[in-house]
């Protein structure tokens, strides 16, 4: 799909929808390193069928999937962290996390506005 696509209505909903769910996961990263962003991805659940067979559905999985994964690196360093050894271990793959993370969601953003479907 190309910039000039023209959407519709109920596209450009659900394309402004994932939008405003990826600034939500974003603010969620910045302000309580993740801790708030099960609020997007509810919404992602919710709403990831309504946007079936367009490029956004693929925008809702990658924050879905962008989520859990998050959460199983930051639950990784929780484990390290708790043995002593680990504590250094534990910042440094939290500190991975948390970029990988932003990483995703801006890549996410800038192909959302590019029309583009996530992998």
């Amino acid at each position: 799909m190309n910039q000039n696509l023209v959407l519709d209505s109920s596209l450009r909903s659900a394309k402004n929808l994932a939008w405003w769910l990826y600034l939500g996961h974003a603010a969620s990263l910045v302000f309580s390193l993740g801790l708030f962003s099960f609020i997007p991805l509810i919404i992602n659940y919710v709403k990831r069928a309504d946007s079936a067979n367009t490029f956004v559905y693929s925008h809702h999985g990658w924050q879905i999937r962008s989520f859990w994964w998050y959460l199983v690196w930051m639950t990784v360093g929780c484990l390290l962290y708790v043995t002593i050894i680990g504590i250094p271990a534990a910042f440094l793959l939290w500190t991975v996390a948390w970029i990988w993370k932003l990483y995703r969601l801006i890549k996410g953003i800038v192909d959302l506005n590019d029309n583009k479907p996530m992998p």
